[in-house]
């Protein structure tokens, strides 16, 4: 069975808030086999020049990668590599809006039946909800 995983560069968070992008760029990606393998994969080819990525969260699915990154460029923005020659043509990259994030946290919340307070999203928190868009 197939896993699809979130991995996030620190550096490359940072270049891309610094270019305007947004600090809450994502790698999406599914592997055959273990995700840690697969990070292991991007570090080693220096995937968008950066060799710090770190896995966020991975999950069994039954999807091909090109349908994940299709379903989550429905609620969220694929960063075209097109426009950023530091990318280096990589795929999969996804640039997340804070506050879909925050959205989503705020009604699962409210349905749980918790108070209402400020949300801060954590990187788990963003990798779970692109894994969500991706998978529904």
């Amino acid at each position: 069975m197939a896993t699809i995983y979130v991995a996030r560069s620190q550096n490359l968070q940072g270049w891309s808030s610094d270019v305007g992008l947004t600090a809450h760029v994502y790698k999406v990606g599914v592997s055959d086999g273990a995700a840690e393998s697969a990070i292991e994969s991007l570090n080693r080819e220096k995937f968008c020049g950066e060799s710090d990525w770190k896995l966020v969260k991975a999950q069994d699915a039954a999807i091909d990668e090109a349908t994940a990154l299709e379903r989550i460029g429905r609620k969220e923005k694929l960063v075209d590599p097109a426009h950023y020659p530091r990318l280096g043509g990589a795929t999969g990259i996804v640039k997340v809006k804070l506050a879909n994030v925050q959205s989503r946290l705020m009604v699962q919340r409210m349905m749980a039946g918790e108070d209402e307070k400020a949300i801060k999203p954590k990187p788990p928190d963003f990798a779970a909800h692109l894994i969500q868009d991706a998978l529904g």
